[in-house]
């Protein structure tokens, strides 16, 4: 099946970041942009998460994720420290000043969302929100097949060099 789906979902991501920082610039937002966005709304429904937790719900890379950390810290948006429990675990927590913008952000969220379902019905919303959530666990089983893949192969690489060794 051919379809133009790929391309038009890496489209819209990237209209929809163009969009979505006029919108914050608008909305008087200066202190981060739309990327840092998404990490700071997973700090707005838990604070002080452990790096590794917001690899994971943001879908960035943990190298990419780190060098946003250091650049949210430096705007006093956020801040790193070591775990209690765990030194070897950096939760990262919110600052005042991030608290204080949560607002405006929603508005531009909500903003968004707007534009997004402009002229569709309910049903077409529905629908296509269904069809959404459908991509999303196809693509996210295809992921864990492919770390259980690549776990399996670098336990297999091991066995063998540790074989070749002795």
């Amino acid at each position: 099946m051919e379809t133009r789906t790929g391309f038009l979902i890496t489209q819209i991501k990237q209209v929809q970041g163009r969009v979505f920082q006029r919108l914050l610039e608008d909305c008087g937002v200066e202190e981060f942009n739309g990327p840092q966005g998404r990490i700071l709304y997973v700090l707005w429904q838990e604070d002080n998460v452990p790096i590794a937790a917001l690899v994971r719900k943001t879908g960035l890379a943990k190298n990419t994720l780190t060098v946003m950390l250091a650049r949210m810290e430096a705007a006093g948006l956020v801040t790193r420290q070591e775990s209690p429990q765990d030194r070897r675990q950096v939760l990262v927590g919110l600052t005042g000043l991030a608290r204080g913008l949560e607002e405006k952000y929603q508005e531009v969220s909500e903003a968004m969302n707007q534009l997004f379902y402009r002229g569709l019905t309910q049903a077409d919303a529905n629908l296509l929100d269904g069809l959404l959530d459908r991509i999303l666990a196809n693509l996210e089983c295809c992921e864990q097949e492919l770390k259980k893949s690549r776990n399996r192969k670098e336990h297999e690489n091991g066995k063998s060099k540790r074989g070749a060794e002795q």
